[in-house]
């Protein structure tokens, strides 16, 4: 019999629960100076498997380390063990899925959209320079701020370096995933295509009832152009999208691409992106030593590779369809 979850994390104060997924449980918590956040806390059953253990503490390592504004901050965590947890900036707005839910149509203004999509494409440029590849970029693992981005949920993340098992979520998964190939950057610049559609038209490209309907519709079909469904987005942003959705990955523009274009369709010049290099991680403390003011040091540890997600029977059981961890429980 495991454990239940831990109802208090060392440096932090906890509140009411955020909301509960497969692996973790998400409470709202109070810093030693007073800040809020999410304090995300693995479930004992995905302690007690070693993959999932591993994928928990790769977020926790990965999301401590990278340092971008359009990437969801870290703040503390200790990846393994009985006190694992990750706290991270907390937004009441919550996800981007939600967001779009609660506007007309589910579309948001033409300029509130690229404004988002810039911002996630200007995360993907810093995580492909560092030759990382995020693996589940979608519409619920990106959190809304005062009309800015923060793409998060790096569970998935790997370096191509390094190597990582595929993963992704069926509606925004690349035709080379469905085919069982090898994940790179250009598979998240596939999802970010599969994005630009929902943002800019309302719509995704490619639907399914299935996962089988929506592989076939991913591998064998062609998005309509994004222009004719939205005359008023412009034709370079309408044309990177459809690229972006390209078949074969090497046909694919960089997420940078996308970003400049984006920015000129605002009327803004693009500057280049000026890149943090990841941070030093401390090193890792012993069991049983305290933790520090905000918890425990993150370790100096490999990535390791992450689980791949199995079919579902039903698309609507995709991971398309999260939880959000970031929005306010309801009192």
């Amino acid at each position: 019999m495991t454990e239940p979850t831990p109802i208090s994390i060392p440096g932090y104060t906890l509140l009411q629960a955020l909301g509960r997924g497969n692996t973790s449980l998400v409470r709202l918590g109070v810093g030693a100076d007073g800040r809020e956040v999410a304090l995300k806390i693995p479930l004992a059953e995905t302690l007690a498997v070693h993959e999932a253990a591993e994928r928990f503490g790769n977020e926790v390592r990965l999301t401590l380390q990278f340092r971008h504004p359009h990437l969801v901050p870290g703040y503390a965590g200790t990846p393994f063990g009985p006190l694992s947890f990750l706290a991270i900036r907390y937004y009441p707005e919550g996800a981007l899925n939600e967001h779009l839910a609660r506007q007309p149509g589910r579309m948001l203004p033409l300029q509130d959209s690229m404004r988002l999509l810039a911002d996630i494409a200007s995360a993907l440029t810093y995580l492909h320079h560092l030759g990382a590849v995020h693996q589940d970029v979608k519409t619920q693992n990106v959190y809304v701020s005062e009309g800015r981005a923060s793409l998060g949920d790096l569970g998935n993340t790997y370096f191509t370096s390094q190597g990582g098992k595929v993963s992704g979520s069926p509606f925004y998964m690349a035709p080379e995933i469905y085919h069982g190939e090898g994940s790179s950057g250009a598979s998240d610049v596939y999802s970010l295509g599969i994005m630009m559609y929902e943002l800019l038209c309302g719509q995704r490209p490619f639907t399914g009832n299935t996962y089988e309907e929506l592989m076939v519709a991913h591998m064998t079909r062609f998005p309509q152009p994004l222009i004719h469904l939205n005359p008023q987005v412009a034709r370079n942003v309408s044309r990177l999208a459809e690229l972006a959705l390209a078949k074969r990955p090497h046909d694919r523009p960089t997420a940078d691409a996308i970003r400049r274009a984006l920015l000129t369709a605002m009327g803004e010049t693009p500057q280049d992106e000026r890149f943090h290099e990841l941070e030093d991680a401390p090193p890792v403390l012993e069991a049983g030593q305290r933790a520090g003011r905000h918890g425990m040091a993150t370790p100096r540890v490999p990535l390791q590779p992450t689980p791949s997600v199995p079919a579902p029977a039903k698309a609507s059981e995709a991971p398309a369809k999260g939880w959000n961890p970031f929005k306010r429980a309801k009192k």
